[in-house]
């Protein structure tokens, strides 16, 4: 049965380093891209699948964020959690539990930026997700994203199941920043600052993490020329420019 989540939680509490000197004052997820910040992006694709209710954390420039988001008058409703020290990707989540329910929840770094193919990413992670996992991650083709990628993060079977590389692999896949998971993800989630890739190796272990191979494009933001690309990218494609770089 398709899952129909109402809650998320979108990861703003990062200190985006590679991105300086642009976020030496403000938090990455504030930058903007085509004239909006990235968090309203990612916000606006979650609304658009019925997600009523968004988690943000909060460390660096959290004002920021927070001010940010008491702006914002589109929904979801947005609770923001400032955290006092960096939790990483897991224990933010972990922490936020309490405010996202015990069904499945969609999981958006604060940075991920993508355009839909012919189905929404979010309701594609949605239909793949079932009794059988914990998790549902959105992956790319690194062939098709621009910029160093490196060796990519996991290799897929055919259902869908996900490995992680080996030593000198280079596989075709890397994690795309959206997620859809269920609170026993982190059943044995440790107290304090922790990796949710922790989590997603005890589901892979167990047989419970599959993974979406995303059908749109999307953009690996990691440091300002990426960003000036990504808008370039966006303006052609806009303008009807059939000369993109994959094509």
């Amino acid at each position: 049965m398709t899952a129909r989540p109402r809650t998320a939680m979108v990861l703003a509490a990062g200190l985006g380093t590679r991105m300086r000197p642009l976020t030496d004052h403000t938090a990455k997820p504030l930058l903007p891209l085509r004239g909006k910040a990235l968090i309203d992006h990612a916000l606006d694709r979650l609304a658009e699948v019925g997600v009523s209710s968004v988690v943000v954390n909060a460390f660096w420039q959290a004002d920021k964020v927070e001010a940010h988001m008491a702006e914002r008058t589109e929904r979801p409703a947005c609770t923001v959690r400032r955290e006092d020290a960096l939790l990483d990707t897991g224990g933010g989540v972990s922490a936020a539990l309490p405010l996202l329910g015990h069904d499945p929840f969609y999981v958006v770094n604060g940075d991920a930026f993508w355009v839909d193919g012919p189905t929404p990413a979010l309701t594609r992670l949605a239909a793949a997700f079932d009794d059988g996992v914990d998790g549902v991650l959105l992956v790319h083709r690194t062939a098709h994203v621009l910029g160093e990628v490196g060796s990519g993060d996991f290799a897929l079977d055919a259902w869908g199941t996900p490995r992680r590389r080996a030593e000198r692999e280079i596989v075709p896949y890397m994690y795309a920043g959206v997620q859809l998971i269920s609170p026993s993800l982190l059943r044995n989630a440790p107290h304090g600052a922790f990796s949710l890739n922790r989590a997603w190796d005890e589901a892979m272990v167990a047989g419970r993490l599959r993974a979406v191979v995303h059908d749109g494009l999307w953009f690996h933001l990691s440091t300002p020329p990426d960003l000036d690309e990504a808008e370039d990218v966006l303006r052609a494609r806009w303008a009807g420019d059939a000369r993109l770089p994959w094509n």
